[in-house]
């Protein structure tokens, strides 16, 4: 399982893997969300999207830490 190498800041998220907003699906919605926000493009998204549907859940949070462990901690 992949554990989170928090650098939890005061301005830092942290999702519990444990609890509801663990699951594949939250953290697909997540990124999603997160990519906006950041001002990615839609390109850029849907590349992180589908690198992140690539394998199983560890490669999943693996690519979400990747491209959002700035901003949100995974904590399992």
């Amino acid at each position: 399982m992949v554990m989170c190498l928090c650098r939890l800041g005061k301005d830092m998220i942290e999702v519990d893997l444990k609890g509801p907003q663990g699951n594949a699906f939250f953290l697909l919605g997540y990124a999603q969300e997160l990519g906006k926000q950041l001002g990615y493009s839609k390109l850029a998204i849907e590349g992180i999207i589908s690198e992140m549907k690539l394998s199983d859940y560890d490669h999943l949070c693996t690519t979400f830490e990747k491209h959002f462990g700035d901003y949100v901690c995974l904590k399992s």
